[in-house]
């Protein structure tokens, strides 16, 4: 299969942006007329600000590189917390999103995944996942919502190593309107060692 652009697929997931235009009204001075009912019930009456440190709130804790730590305050105190990434194309736009976590230690998988990619993907065509060019591996998707389709995988200890060693890790997906095609996206490994090795503290 070729490669093709992945700018016609990328979308924001998280970030949206709203204009208003508020015209400024001119009032004389010897005649200023109060608002009306209609104008006065469309004031906004604002609303409280929450609370940063309320349970459930998502932070971010630290960065490295294009890695962020982010987590979510808890009631204990201790707080989970998991790496994320948002990749990019090449022209800037949001393509998918990457969040991954340690595990208890013990079982096959050493660390999980989350992986968002957008909705124009072809479900049937599995998404792969290659560290520094080498064998990739398939992984099925989960489910898809509004915002994009969900990949939830995970990796051996092996597999984390080579995380660590690694320099970028490609995600290839399939476009539901071009199926004879793939598209890819890197994803940077630059500072993963030092953000997983904090985010395993966390989640111990």
């Amino acid at each position: 299969m070729k490669t093709t652009s992945i700018a016609s697929l990328a979308k924001s997931a998280a970030l949206v942006s709203l204009l208003m235009a508020v015209p400024m009204t001119a009032w004389s001075q010897d005649a200023a007329a109060p608002a009306d009912a209609a104008t006065a019930n469309d004031l906004n009456m604002g609303a409280e600000v929450a609370d940063p440190n309320a349970p459930g709130t998502m932070y971010v804790k630290a960065t490295n590189d294009l890695w962020e730590q982010r987590c979510v305050k808890a009631e204990t105190g201790t707080d989970s917390c998991q790496l994320y990434q948002l990749l990019k194309d090449k022209d800037g736009n949001s393509v998918a999103e990457f969040s991954m976590f340690n595990l208890p230690e013990g079982g096959e998988a050493a660390a999980g995944a989350t992986i968002v990619v957008p909705l124009e993907v072809l479900l049937t065509e599995n998404l792969t996942l290659a560290i520094d060019g080498g064998k990739a591996k398939l992984y099925p998707y989960t489910f898809c919502y509004k915002e994009g389709c969900v990949a939830r995988v995970g990796f051996t200890k092996a597999e984390v190593e080579q995380f660590r060693k690694g320099a970028k890790a490609t995600l290839s997906m399939v476009p539901a309107a071009l199926p004879e095609e793939r598209i890819s996206v890197d994803l940077s490994l630059k500072g993963f060692t030092a953000g997983y090795d904090e985010v395993s503290k966390t989640n111990p």
